[in-house]
């Protein structure tokens, strides 16, 4: 018996005989003890910065920018002993906003933010979400040497101390998520959103999973949080169980180098060939749309190597909600896919014509799709399912069914109970 995430819990299941399996997890880091105190110390000794308190001063006007809830970064750990400390330096709580960075997704809800942060914060503090189509709440930065054009939630800009949260993990696009991305992407206007999510940026090889030198979109984030003044950071690395391995402070590339050194050692992990068939872990809060979910399968095709053979299947069980998503980024992805005849409609059109933000995961899924065949267990929303080309399943059973009627029973199977952070790296073809 295996068991993966699925929603707030996990999914039992069995493997049919004569498959073989393979289990996958990132490399395994002992948790910091005690996690309040471990950010503590990280406040204390920030990396190429003064502490916090000693950034901000009585009277500035600061912004502390942190992710939806998409993201599982632990903000209730976080926020408040940053709070403290710009308290002890004076700051008013007026003068302090939270913005959260919802990048194209939906706008927060009030129960979310009582998650992320805490009941007492949420009383306590202005909370705003960032407007990526509001013209008025944006500040255009300029344009990257690359041709990008940069720009940043208004707010976070005219701040006299702007400071972020974030998680450190595989990311498809940025190599690694934190740092300056929970500001540069999550508070980004929509133009900006659109130009670094665009073909020609996903088309190009340097923008790969864990990858961060030579990479277009990192180098793009970084200039935008450059230019809007990000100054500090408080960022974590958790590991799959969601316990904090690692906690970083201190000047925003400097303090998220340290982190992914770390990140590095716990999610690459060798593989020693393609299977023909990979089972997705995802969970809470990433399985509650498939425009989410559906990272599962990207990060196992756009990892070094895809862990998938062509022809082969990539099973995610999710239960899907928010169907294909309710921001404007999510039904973009699902209109595109909905109304395409075939993957390469899609690919030809988006390289024709590009697609605003969040039609990319429309175009990233298609290159996914092109190559594997997707099975989503146990969806609300088979129809939907459906519309974007993958295929439902009510059970595992079943999806293993629909895998042997194509390819036979003697196969190569890995599951990767957390697909998102573990980056498997295929050692030969």
């Amino acid at each position: 018996m295996y068991t993966i995430p699925y929603s707030r819990g996990t999914l039992e299941f069995e493997v049919p005989d004569g498959m073989e399996v393979t289990v996958l997890r990132s490399q395994k880091m002992p948790p910091v003890r005690d996690p309040g105190q471990a950010v503590l110390e990280a406040l204390a000794n920030p990396i190429g910065s003064p502490r916090l308190s000693q950034l901000a001063r009585s009277g500035d006007r600061v912004c502390l920018v942190f992710t939806d809830v998409t993201r599982a970064c632990p903000d209730y750990l976080l926020v408040p002993p940053m709070l403290r400390e710009l308290e002890s330096a004076g700051v008013r709580d007026k003068d302090i906003t939270l913005l959260c960075g919802i990048g194209l997704h939906r706008p927060s809800t009030q129960a979310e933010r009582i998650e992320k942060l805490g009941e007492d914060i949420v009383r306590r503090y202005r909370i705003i979400d960032s407007a990526p189509r509001d013209p008025d709440q944006l500040v255009d930065l300029g344009v990257t040497p690359s041709g990008v054009p940069l720009s940043v939630n208004r707010t976070a800009y005219e701040a006299d101390l702007l400071i972020a949260t974030g998680i450190v993990e595989p990311h498809q696009y940025a190599g690694y998520s934190g740092g300056c991305k929970t500001l540069s992407v999550g508070a980004a206007g929509e133009r900006m959103i659109e130009y670094t999510h665009g073909p020609h940026m996903i088309d190009h090889p340097g923008t790969r999973l864990g990858k961060l030198d030579g990479n277009p979109f990192h180098e793009a984030i970084t200039e935008a949080a450059r230019r809007a003044g990000l100054r500090f950071i408080l960022n974590v690395v958790m590991d799959d169980d969601q316990n904090i391995v690692a906690v970083g402070a201190g000047e925003p590339e400097a303090a998220h180098n340290v982190l992914v050194a770390i990140a590095k050692q716990l999610f690459e992990t060798p593989i020693p060939h393609q299977y023909d068939v990979a089972i997705a872990g995802v969970g809470y809060p990433k399985d509650s749309n498939l425009y989410q979910a559906s990272r599962a399968a990207s990060y196992l095709f756009f990892a070094p190597t895809p862990v998938v053979k062509t022809g082969g299947y990539i099973i995610i069980p999710a239960r899907a909600e928010e169907g294909a998503g309710e921001g404007v980024g999510e039904q973009r992805y699902y209109e595109t896919m909905r109304d395409a005849p075939d993957m390469q409609h899609i690919l030809d059109d988006a390289r024709r014509n590009g697609y605003k933000p969040g039609a990319q995961r429309a175009f990233v899924m298609a290159k996914v799709q092109e190559s594997c065949n997707i099975i989503i267990v146990g969806s609300e929303c088979p129809e939907i399912v459906r519309d974007l080309h993958m295929i439902p399943a009510a059970t595992m059973a079943e999806a293993f069914q629909i895998v042997q009627d194509h390819l036979g029973s003697h196969l190569r199977v890995v599951i990767v109970p957390h697909a998102l952070l573990t980056l498997p790296i295929v050692q030969k073809l």
